[in-house]
Protein backbone atom coordinates (compact mmCIF):
# COMPACT_ATOMS: atom_id res chain seq x y z
CA UNK A 1 0.00 0.00 0.00
CA UNK A 2 1.34 3.39 -0.68
CA UNK A 3 -0.05 6.59 1.85
CA UNK A 4 -3.31 5.85 3.61
CA UNK A 5 -6.08 7.23 5.98
CA UNK A 6 -7.38 8.17 9.36
CA UNK A 7 -9.04 4.83 11.18
CA UNK A 8 -11.05 6.47 13.51
CA UNK A 9 -14.81 6.05 14.12
CA UNK A 10 -17.01 7.68 15.89
CA UNK A 11 -13.99 9.16 17.54
CA UNK A 12 -14.16 11.35 20.53
CA UNK A 13 -10.25 12.47 20.89
CA UNK A 14 -8.79 11.49 17.51
CA UNK A 15 -7.53 14.53 17.96
CA UNK A 16 -5.64 14.39 20.93
CA UNK A 17 -2.93 12.22 19.56
CA UNK A 18 0.21 13.79 20.16
CA UNK A 19 1.30 14.94 17.08
CA UNK A 20 4.44 16.00 18.61
CA UNK A 21 5.74 12.32 18.69
CA UNK A 22 5.90 11.94 14.97
CA UNK A 23 6.71 15.39 14.13
CA UNK A 24 10.65 14.71 14.24
CA UNK A 25 10.65 11.34 12.38
CA UNK A 26 7.19 10.73 10.57
CA UNK A 27 5.81 7.65 10.80
CA UNK A 28 4.19 5.26 8.08
CA UNK A 29 0.48 5.42 8.55
CA UNK A 30 -0.02 1.62 9.26
CA UNK A 31 2.60 1.59 11.82
CA UNK A 32 1.25 4.38 13.43
CA UNK A 33 -2.57 2.69 13.25
CA UNK A 34 -1.46 -0.85 14.07
CA UNK A 35 0.08 0.41 17.05
CA UNK A 36 -2.48 2.68 18.15
CA UNK A 37 -5.41 -0.30 18.02
CA UNK A 38 -2.63 -2.98 19.50
CA UNK A 39 -1.63 -1.08 22.45
CA UNK A 40 -5.71 -1.22 23.84
CA UNK A 41 -8.46 -3.68 23.38
CA UNK A 42 -10.76 -0.94 22.66
CA UNK A 43 -9.69 2.21 20.94
CA UNK A 44 -13.47 3.24 20.20
CA UNK A 45 -16.88 3.47 22.39
CA UNK A 46 -18.31 0.68 19.72
CA UNK A 47 -21.52 3.06 19.74
CA UNK A 48 -22.34 5.10 16.46
CA UNK A 49 -21.83 8.72 16.13
CA UNK A 50 -24.51 10.89 17.46
CA UNK A 51 -24.50 13.41 14.04
CA UNK A 52 -23.80 10.27 11.74
CA UNK A 53 -26.79 8.87 13.66
CA UNK A 54 -29.09 11.97 13.48
CA UNK A 55 -28.25 12.80 9.69
CA UNK A 56 -28.12 9.32 8.12
CA UNK A 57 -31.18 8.52 10.25
CA UNK A 58 -33.21 10.73 7.37
CA UNK A 59 -31.96 9.19 4.64
CA UNK A 60 -33.32 5.78 2.74
CA UNK A 61 -30.97 3.15 2.80
CA UNK A 62 -29.24 1.79 -0.04
CA UNK A 63 -25.22 1.33 -0.74
CA UNK A 64 -22.78 2.71 1.68
CA UNK A 65 -19.34 3.33 2.46
CA UNK A 66 -17.86 4.21 5.89
CA UNK A 67 -14.45 5.80 5.36
CA UNK A 68 -12.11 5.11 8.35
CA UNK A 69 -14.34 2.54 10.05
CA UNK A 70 -12.18 1.82 12.60
CA UNK A 71 -13.43 -1.17 15.04
CA UNK A 72 -17.56 -0.73 12.86
CA UNK A 73 -19.47 1.32 15.10
CA UNK A 74 -21.40 3.24 12.13
CA UNK A 75 -21.34 1.14 9.43
CA UNK A 76 -22.57 -1.98 11.94
CA UNK A 77 -25.40 0.71 12.78
CA UNK A 78 -26.25 1.70 9.32
CA UNK A 79 -26.17 -1.91 8.39
CA UNK A 80 -28.93 -2.18 11.58
CA UNK A 81 -31.01 0.20 9.74
CA UNK A 82 -31.18 -1.48 6.44
CA UNK A 83 -28.02 0.14 4.37
CA UNK A 84 -25.67 -2.40 2.55
CA UNK A 85 -22.63 -1.25 3.75
CA UNK A 86 -18.53 -1.89 3.42
CA UNK A 87 -16.51 -0.32 6.02
CA UNK A 88 -12.88 0.07 5.03
CA UNK A 89 -10.04 1.12 7.04
CA UNK A 90 -6.15 0.72 6.87
CA UNK A 91 -5.68 -1.09 10.02
CA UNK A 92 -5.98 -5.06 10.00
CA UNK A 93 -6.45 -5.04 13.63
CA UNK A 94 -9.32 -2.88 13.44
CA UNK A 95 -10.71 -4.51 10.91
CA UNK A 96 -10.88 -7.68 12.30
CA UNK A 97 -12.61 -6.02 15.39
CA UNK A 98 -14.95 -4.85 13.53
CA UNK A 99 -16.14 -7.96 11.69
CA UNK A 100 -16.51 -9.82 15.37
CA UNK A 101 -18.49 -6.36 16.59
CA UNK A 102 -20.62 -7.07 13.78
CA UNK A 103 -21.24 -11.35 14.48
CA UNK A 104 -21.02 -10.03 18.03
CA UNK A 105 -24.55 -7.75 17.15
CA UNK A 106 -26.08 -10.59 14.86
CA UNK A 107 -25.54 -7.92 11.30
CA UNK A 108 -26.60 -10.24 8.39
CA UNK A 109 -23.36 -10.63 6.67
CA UNK A 110 -25.13 -9.89 2.93
CA UNK A 111 -25.97 -6.18 4.83
CA UNK A 112 -22.38 -5.62 5.81
CA UNK A 113 -18.51 -5.87 4.90
CA UNK A 114 -15.20 -4.99 6.76
CA UNK A 115 -11.95 -4.51 4.26
CA UNK A 116 -8.47 -3.10 5.71
CA UNK A 117 -7.00 -1.70 2.59
CA UNK A 118 -5.57 1.77 0.87
CA UNK A 119 -8.34 4.27 0.05
CA UNK A 120 -6.13 6.22 -2.12
CA UNK A 121 -6.63 2.49 -4.50
CA UNK A 122 -9.64 1.08 -3.30
CA UNK A 123 -12.75 1.61 -5.51
CA UNK A 124 -16.57 -0.26 -5.32
CA UNK A 125 -17.60 -2.27 -8.07
CA UNK A 126 -21.17 -0.76 -8.14
CA UNK A 127 -22.10 3.93 -7.21
CA UNK A 128 -23.20 4.46 -3.74
CA UNK A 129 -25.57 6.13 -2.71
CA UNK A 130 -23.80 7.27 0.88
CA UNK A 131 -20.37 8.25 1.69
CA UNK A 132 -19.58 8.81 5.37
CA UNK A 133 -16.57 9.76 7.15
CA UNK A 134 -16.84 10.34 10.90
CA UNK A 135 -13.32 12.14 12.66
CA UNK A 136 -11.38 10.94 9.04
CA UNK A 137 -8.40 13.19 10.47
CA UNK A 138 -5.27 12.00 11.42
CA UNK A 139 -1.73 13.56 12.98
CA UNK A 140 0.03 10.84 10.62
CA UNK A 141 -0.06 11.54 6.49
CA UNK A 142 -3.74 11.62 5.52
CA UNK A 143 -4.51 13.05 1.72
CA UNK A 144 -7.68 13.81 3.44
CA UNK A 145 -9.32 15.70 0.76
CA UNK A 146 -8.34 13.99 -2.09
CA UNK A 147 -9.78 11.15 -0.83
CA UNK A 148 -12.88 12.62 0.00
CA UNK A 149 -13.05 14.10 -3.33
CA UNK A 150 -12.34 10.63 -4.42
CA UNK A 151 -15.06 9.03 -3.21
CA UNK A 152 -17.72 11.82 -4.06
CA UNK A 153 -16.95 10.77 -7.57
CA UNK A 154 -17.84 7.19 -6.29
CA UNK A 155 -21.31 8.51 -5.84
CA UNK A 156 -24.70 8.08 -8.02
CA UNK A 157 -26.84 10.98 -8.50
CA UNK A 158 -29.03 11.64 -5.55
CA UNK A 159 -26.16 10.06 -3.46
CA UNK A 160 -24.39 12.07 -0.27
CA UNK A 161 -21.77 12.68 1.17
CA UNK A 162 -21.48 13.48 4.94
CA UNK A 163 -18.96 14.14 7.18
CA UNK A 164 -18.39 14.87 10.86
CA UNK A 165 -15.27 16.69 11.86
CA UNK A 166 -13.15 17.34 14.94
CA UNK A 167 -13.89 21.31 14.52
CA UNK A 168 -11.68 22.09 17.45
CA UNK A 169 -10.58 21.20 20.74
CA UNK A 170 -12.41 19.67 23.66
CA UNK A 171 -13.19 22.16 25.99
CA UNK A 172 -11.45 21.05 28.72
CA UNK A 173 -8.00 21.53 26.49
CA UNK A 174 -5.78 24.29 25.32
CA UNK A 175 -6.13 24.96 21.70
CA UNK A 176 -2.12 25.40 21.90
CA UNK A 177 -1.86 21.73 22.58
CA UNK A 178 -3.26 21.10 19.01
CA UNK A 179 -2.00 21.73 15.43
CA UNK A 180 -4.69 23.90 14.17
CA UNK A 181 -4.88 21.48 10.93
CA UNK A 182 -6.40 18.76 12.55
CA UNK A 183 -9.33 20.66 12.61
CA UNK A 184 -12.28 21.06 10.01
CA UNK A 185 -14.57 23.76 9.67
CA UNK A 186 -17.68 23.54 7.62
CA UNK A 187 -16.81 26.40 5.31
CA UNK A 188 -13.37 25.09 4.78
CA UNK A 189 -14.53 21.11 4.54
CA UNK A 190 -16.47 22.40 1.46
CA UNK A 191 -14.17 24.78 0.23
CA UNK A 192 -11.64 22.74 -0.11
CA UNK A 193 -13.74 19.65 -2.11
CA UNK A 194 -14.16 21.93 -4.59
CA UNK A 195 -16.78 20.10 -5.99
CA UNK A 196 -18.58 21.66 -9.22
CA UNK A 197 -21.77 23.75 -7.66
CA UNK A 198 -24.05 23.00 -10.65
CA UNK A 199 -23.32 18.94 -9.66
CA UNK A 200 -23.46 19.12 -5.82
CA UNK A 201 -26.35 20.93 -3.43
CA UNK A 202 -25.39 21.58 0.39
CA UNK A 203 -27.55 20.14 2.53
CA UNK A 204 -26.36 20.65 5.93
CA UNK A 205 -22.95 22.88 6.85
CA UNK A 206 -23.05 23.40 10.33
CA UNK A 207 -21.09 23.52 13.90
CA UNK A 208 -22.89 21.20 16.61
CA UNK A 209 -21.90 20.90 19.79
CA UNK A 210 -22.07 17.94 22.02
CA UNK A 211 -22.36 17.37 25.89
CA UNK A 212 -19.78 14.79 27.40
CA UNK A 213 -17.54 14.18 30.19
CA UNK A 214 -14.35 15.20 30.36
CA UNK A 215 -11.51 12.61 31.37
CA UNK A 216 -11.64 13.95 34.85
CA UNK A 217 -14.96 14.00 35.04
CA UNK A 218 -16.14 17.03 34.74
CA UNK A 219 -18.80 18.19 32.26
CA UNK A 220 -17.45 19.33 28.85
CA UNK A 221 -18.12 20.30 25.36
CA UNK A 222 -17.04 18.76 21.62
CA UNK A 223 -17.52 21.23 18.83
CA UNK A 224 -18.27 18.73 15.41
CA UNK A 225 -18.29 19.58 11.97
CA UNK A 226 -21.07 18.62 10.41
CA UNK A 227 -21.50 18.55 6.65
CA UNK A 228 -24.09 16.80 3.94
CA UNK A 229 -23.47 17.08 -0.02
CA UNK A 230 -25.84 15.84 -2.25
CA UNK A 231 -25.06 14.78 -5.94
CA UNK A 232 -27.62 16.28 -8.30
CA UNK A 233 -26.00 14.63 -11.53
Amino acid sequence: MTSHHHPASAAPDASSTDAAATAEQPQAPTEFWEELYTAKPAVWSGRVNANLASVAGTLTPGRALDLGCGEGGDAIWLAQQGWRVTGIDISTVAIERARAAARAARVDGSLVDFVAGDLETWRPVEPLDLVTASFFQSPVHLPRTQILREAARMLAPGGHLLTVAHAGPPSWVENSEHPAHLFVHPEREIDELALPANEWETVIAELRTREVTSPDGAPGTLEDSVVLLRRLR
